[in-house]
């Protein structure tokens, strides 16, 4: 056998395997679940999303960095409300501020967190006790040092709640964003070991969830609070095969890694995006500056 018969053959032979691989994902794919996301916590509740008939049950997890615009409005969908440790510095201190007409004693009261969680070492005394007074449940966690302040909540949130089936629990986290990289790391990193959960990290600019590679994915859009700008980002391994609908610059069964491909800047065109993928991907889309929609 010549050297051009051995290298067609070769050829022949990736040919083959990569049809039969791309045929075998095709064939995963079509057995996945769906799993529909909306962001419809950021319409006021007396508002629903028409489009979306997504039905969750919401948990709010406030960290310690600035409220975003909209943080009141996440209280009022929230039917349990965390703060990790210094969190809750940033409900007392930032609160009364959305609300520069009444009393801040009268705010502060009204948002009371249902509990304070973490290691205790940012949460100032003054805080602590005007909380405590009120009945907020305290949880200190100062002994564990392995797991971050939002890791400790979502794990608490979680066993709060045993009867709620995991995909009908929404855990929106507040202050997710921005400051230090090593801490954004972290909070990215809490999506990947609680994978099962809906978990959505959001800053004033953007949110960011997991799309479980599992499943495939329908993103019904806010158009009126959140886009155009998004992005499909492969975490914990690159992906081979990745497919998208509804995006300026779609993918079509594309690889994606770090040191390769990776969509940033996309656009959305349409109220729904779909996406499906052999590795989990972070969906991000842009949180638009509207006027402020506040609570009660």
């Amino acid at each position: 056998m010549n050297v051009n018969q051995r290298h067609k053959e070769v050829c022949e032979h990736k040919e083959t395997s990569q049809s039969q691989k791309k045929h075998l994902v095709y064939r995963l794919l079509k057995t996945m679940e769906l799993m529909c996301h909306c962001s419809s916590f950021l319409l006021p509740p007396e508002n629903p999303n028409t489009t979306c008939s997504l039905s969750l049950k919401y948990a709010l997890v406030v960290l310690n960095q600035s409220l975003p615009r909209f943080a009141p409005l996440l209280w009022d969908h929230a039917q349990v409300r965390v703060c990790a440790d210094g969190g809750a510095n940033r409900v007392y201190d930032e609160m009364p501020l959305f609300f520069p007409h009444q009393q801040p004693s009268h705010v502060r009261t009204r948002y009371k967190p249902d509990v304070i969680k973490g290691d205790m070492d940012s949460i100032r005394t003054e805080v602590l006790d005007f909380y405590a007074k009120l009945g907020t449940k305290i949880i200190d966690e100062s002994h564990d040092q392995d797991t971050t302040d939002l890791h400790k909540c979502v794990a608490y949130i979680r066993d709060l709640t045993p009867n709620v089936d995991g995909s009908e629990l929404c855990i929106l986290v507040a202050g997710a964003l921005g400051g230090r990289f090593d801490h954004e790391i972290g909070n990215i990193n809490v999506l990947c070991r609680f994978s099962n959960t809906r978990i959505i990290l959001l800053s004033d600019d953007c949110l960011i969830h997991l799309l479980p590679k599992n499943h495939c994915h329908q993103i019904f859009i806010e158009s009126s609070v959140e886009g155009p700008h998004c992005g499909l980002i492969p975490i914990g391994m690159p992906s081979g095969s990745s497919t998208s609908t509804g995006l300026k610059w779609d993918l079509n069964d594309t690889a994606m890694s770090f040191g390769g491909l990776v969509s940033t800047s996309n656009i959305v065109k349409g109220e729904i995006v779909t996406v499906q993928s052999d590795s989990d991907l972070l969906w991000t889309i842009s949180i638009k500056k509207l006027e402020v929609l506040h609570g009660a």
